[in-house]
């Protein structure tokens, strides 16, 4: 007999599958951010992909407990969020993917005393490509959208607290980031407008070796 689970998938093929790893890991230029692709099971009706596994991430380094699901939508193609951050108590470690559409995501380690600190890591994320990027605590996180209506999800270490709210300008010469979009004809929020470069804020960060 064969037997089926809940979410619709064979067992004996999901059993089969379960001997390829379901999340592929991969460092980046910066030790702390992770690449995180999650393997997709395809079939004549399309897939099944297992997009999180505690135990399997805490294997690879990504020992967290996230507290909070985001989502959020852009409408048009050009628009930039970020640079965005919270202070410690309420810092905050990221695993971000995008369910619709294809973004530009970056982080921006700002940890002092960091041998990476100010350089970046930009990955394209997209609903296709299925990548997910892991950002701990310490770094600046935005990104640009690729297309239009473009849906982010992602998962927080913490929970959001305003008073802990930071923002740093996302064309800070100092960061040199391609967006990968027109910077001059950006989509930005009011705040993230007005924000100041990384020289100007009151950083809470120091780098305390590698997480």
């Amino acid at each position: 007999m064969v037997r089926l689970r809940s979410d619709g998938i064979n067992s004996s093929d999901h059993a089969a599958s379960e001997k390829v790893q379901s999340l592929k890991i991969e460092q980046t230029q910066i030790p702390d951010v992770l690449i995180v692709t999650p393997n997709k099971f395809g079939d004549s009706r399309g897939y099944f992909s297992e997009v999180w596994n505690r135990a399997t991430l805490s294997e690879a380094g990504i020992d967290r407990d996230f507290v909070q699901d985001n989502q959020s939508y852009s409408k048009a193609r050009g628009t930039v969020r970020g640079l965005h951050f919270q202070s410690p108590p309420h810092a905050q470690a990221k695993l971000v993917r995008c369910g619709q559409g294809r973004v530009l995501d970056v982080a921006v380690d700002i940890r002092q005393g960091s041998p990476t600190f100010g350089e970046h890591v930009s990955v394209e994320l997209s609903a296709e490509n299925g990548k997910q990027l892991f950002i701990p605590e310490g770094f600046l996180h935005g990104f640009s959208t690729l297309t239009d209506d473009c849906v982010l999800l992602y998962k927080c270490s913490d929970v959001y607290a305003p008073e802990c709210d930071g923002t740093v300008q996302f064309s800070d010469p100092a960061l040199g980031i391609d967006w990968g979009v027109d910077v001059a004809a950006a989509v930005l929020s009011d705040k993230d407008a007005a924000a100041l470069p990384l020289s100007q804020i009151d950083n809470p960060f120091k780098y305390e070796g590698q997480s």
